[in-house]
């Protein structure tokens, strides 16, 4: 399956942002900027010579908003045209703030209405406890690497800590005030998940039909053993970094999982 665009946090800190045009959508777009910590800058050539590389165009005329698009984009600026996706190199998702967690929802530009609804959903689904659980996760790094030298263990002792029902499930209040002595009294006493290997009997082609205990093990597999008859909507439910196997291959230490079409 193909992404209809990669997402990625942008670092706007004290960085010059192009921002083009009058009215409440570019004073939208001034106000996004501002509040990633980006300068302002309402001319496209000033814009060019302090070194941007964003632009944001927000002109109500079309032949306007093309021609700056066509002259930011020249001069290798990615651009992001109001309401013109079809203009656009990105498009601006809907966003939740627990700082540091931000969690972006995105529909490539074909409804911001959609992105907005999703978005209003999951956030009255989430802790405001956690941006404090990730201060405190990395604060704890050097604890975290102390604890397990191997990045792969470490990885899946945080897989069952984070979990459902785990010592730091991220679903849990409160964390806030709490959350440094939580990360340091589940480093204390925590074991590491020991390697294993699980088969996962599929069903159904469909990734919805996958049961809670196949999606987790998908969730925390370090590598996948899959033949031509899995479908990539399944395995995509993997870790990005999870090692793509074929039946026979060595297996790697670790959590791996293998999948076998079984029609019911």
């Amino acid at each position: 399956m193909t992404l209809p665009a990669l997402p990625l946090f942008h670092r706007l800190a004290g960085q010059p942002v192009v921002v083009l045009g009058h009215g409440e959508a570019a004073a939208a777009k001034r106000r996004l900027v501002e509040r990633a910590g980006g300068n302002v800058v309402d001319d496209l050539a000033l814009g060019i010579d302090t070194g941007a590389r964003i632009a944001f165009v927000a002109h109500e005329d079309e032949a306007a908003a093309r021609a700056d698009a066509l002259r930011a984009r020249c001069a290798g600026l990615l651009v992001n045209v109001v309401d013109r996706p079809e203009l656009c190199d990105f498009t601006t998702p809907s966003l939740i703030d627990r700082s540091p967690v931000v969690i972006a929802v995105g529909t490539s530009g074909a409804s911001a209405g959609l992105a907005k609804a999703l978005r209003l959903r999951i956030d009255a689904m989430l802790p405001q406890g956690l941006g404090a659980l990730a201060d405190a996760l990395f604060a704890a790094r050097s604890a975290l690497r102390a604890r397990w030298p191997d990045g792969a263990a470490r990885r899946r002792a945080l897989d069952v800590a984070l979990g459902a029902g785990g010592a730091l499930d991220p679903f849990r209040e409160p964390f806030r005030g709490q959350a440094g002595a939580a990360v340091e009294a589940w480093i204390a006493s925590s074991e590491t998940l020991r390697a294993a290997r699980h088969v996962i009997r599929l069903t159904s082609p469909d990734p919805d039909d996958l049961t809670l205990r196949q999606a987790r093990l998908l969730g925390q597999a370090d590598a996948l053993i899959a033949g031509p008859a899995i479908p990539e909507a399944i395995l995509i439910r993997a870790r990005a970094d999870a090692q793509r196997l074929t039946p026979g291959d060595p297996e790697p230490a670790g959590i791996v999982v293998e999948l076998i079409f079984q029609a019911p």
